[in-house]
């Protein structure tokens, strides 16, 4: 595949004007940027070439949104096995159970989709 790239000289150097195809209007959110930290440090190739080839934002954006959706998931399924506190009468008690639930569920989900 063939491309014209145009040039913009700054002093003696030529740039090429590359411009990502895939620019959404999706923000990237907390899973999505842990993804893209671990690659960083632990695969900066396959980060460059995933850059170069305009799939990163792709991936990172499922990442993002599978990890939302399998923490909302387990996080129902910890609740049926270990029931919270009736919020009403024990507040801090659901608060405490209620994060020790979601902290198990990112758990999961950092091991299965996040850091591998």
């Amino acid at each position: 595949m063939v491309q014209n790239l145009t040039y913009t000289q700054y002093g003696d150097y030529y740039i090429p004007d590359i411009r990502l195809a895939h620019m959404g209007i999706h923000t990237l959110g907390k899973y999505g940027r842990m993804r893209r930290a671990f690659l960083a440090e632990n695969n900066p190739i396959l980060l460059d070439d995933m850059i170069l080839t305009e799939t990163l934002f792709p991936h990172l954006w499922e990442i993002d949104e599978t990890a939302h959706r399998r923490v909302k998931q387990i996080m129902t399924e910890l609740l049926e096995r270990n029931p919270a506190p009736d919020k009403s009468i024990q507040q801090l008690a659901w608060v405490q159970h209620m994060s020790s639930l979601k902290a198990q569920a990112e758990e999961i989900v950092n091991a299965e989709l996040i850091f591998c």
